[in-house]
């Protein structure tokens, strides 16, 4: 098969193409940015034959011809804005995509929507029907959320719902953190592993989640939970508030009782946090400083990014700690799946880098394979189920990315 990756040379788009280019039923892997020395140093890093360059606009007329030459394509943007667009024109170019964004491109989120665009006269709402319609006309399998989180943290979710006989709960508890020693030498005892200014909306915006049966609202970093990881010979203590990375599940899960995500960090981190709002630093109404107005996030995130990048020693930490509870064989059943995955020193890919972007490079593989079947936008918890979810676990293992899952009677 041969796979597209747009954004393919940022740190995770890059990862996405150096796992595919390693698979042998993986033919050609092209690479689309504006940047030639971009795409030259990407190629070189990634070391195969099968690289190839397209020095364009990821929405342009020549990224459309490009989509003619690929069976699927890979979404690794940063912004809706752009991977909206990305995702339309391959629709209409027939080509199956996979995208890794935290969106559930049939209910847009309404907030923040980094310049989303709609065709005139049509809601956000109205797009995203429109779009799975169109990809259903157009035979489109879309893959959406299929990276860390979203992706494996739907994935497990949606293998512990359906392992019981009823599903009450599902809290899911996932995030990107410094190695220790790394967090010490940061700020907000954090490290930069995607984009920082999204890091930051996360952080700031209204969540729906499912309390008591019924969909609500709440605001982002809410609801927070301290707890120790025990696992994999890891005794560390962490924190997690809400954040909107699993938003499918509202829709595709509506029977829970009550679900949320939960974004992981070390403890002080949210803390910080809450003095950076309370100071006004993370708002987008511009104020004005002496002759020139200046958005107060957008200068916060100038100021932090660099100080956030990660030094020649510092390496990053992916973990996870999701939790399904309901009742089977007529007794109370919990399900909890656990991951601690770190950096890899050898290829220097980092541990975000691996597991967001592997999980989307397999994704891509069962794409082009016809693992996955159903046209439309499809949630990850829906696609990779059953034999296929045992692949997908085992496709990781075989890149050195352990889920465990411990099923326990109460």
């Amino acid at each position: 098969m041969k796979v597209v990756v747009f954004g393919g040379t940022g740190k995770i788009g890059a990862a996405v193409a150096w796992d595919l280019a390693r698979e042998a039923t993986v033919e050609m892997v092209g690479l689309v940015a504006r940047s030639k020395a971009a795409l030259d140093q990407t190629k070189r890093w990634i070391g195969s034959a099968k690289i190839r360059l397209h020095q364009v606009d990821a929405t342009g007329p020549e990224a459309q011809r490009a989509m003619t030459e690929y069976d699927v394509g890979v979404i690794a943007l940063p912004d809706r804005r752009t991977s909206y667009k990305v995702a339309q024109l391959a629709i209409e170019n027939g080509l199956h995509i996979v995208d890794m964004l935290e969106e559930y491109h049939r209910r847009p989120d309404a907030y923040e929507t980094e310049g989303l665009e709609t065709p005139p006269g049509m809601s956000a709402a109205e797009y995203g029907e429109w779009l799975h319609e169109q990809a259903v006309k157009n035979e489109v399998t879309f893959l959406d959320g299929i990276g860390f989180a979203p992706g494996l943290s739907n994935i497990t979710v949606g293998e512990g719902i359906r392992k019981l006989d009823r599903a009450e709960s599902a809290i899911a508890r996932v995030g990107g953190i410094p190695a220790k020693a790394a967090a010490a030498r940061h700020p907000l005892r954090y490290m930069v592993t995607w984009t920082f200014d999204h890091v930051l909306r996360e952080y700031m915006i209204k969540v729906q989640v499912i309390k008591e049966g019924k969909v609500v609202e709440v605001d982002a970093l809410t609801d927070r939970e301290r707890f120790r990881f025990r696992q994999f010979g890891v005794d560390e203590e962490l924190e997690c508030a809400i954040t909107p990375g699993m938003p499918s599940f509202i829709h595709t899960r509506p029977g829970l009782r009550e679900f949320a995500e939960k974004t992981i960090r070390w403890p002080g981190h949210y803390q910080a946090i809450d003095v950076l709002k309370e100071c006004g630093l993370l708002d987008l109404t511009p104020v004005r400083m002496g002759r020139k107005e200046i958005v107060p996030r957008e200068f916060l995130s100038h100021l932090l990014t660099p100080k956030l990048q990660p030094g020649p020693e510092d390496t990053d930490v992916c973990v996870m700690w999701n939790t399904v509870q309901g009742t089977k064989g007529g007794r109370k059943a919990r399900i909890d799946y656990y991951l601690w995955d770190e950096a890899d020193r050898e290829t220097g890919i980092s541990s975000m880098a691996r597991v967001t972007g592997f999980a989307a490079a397999i994704g891509a593989r069962f794409v082009g394979a016809g693992k996955i079947k159903a046209t439309g936008i499809v949630a990850p918890e829906d696609a990779i189920a059953g034999d296929l979810y045992a692949e997908f676990i085992a496709e990781l293992a075989r890149r050195r990315i352990v889920v465990r899952e411990l099923e326990t009677t109460l």
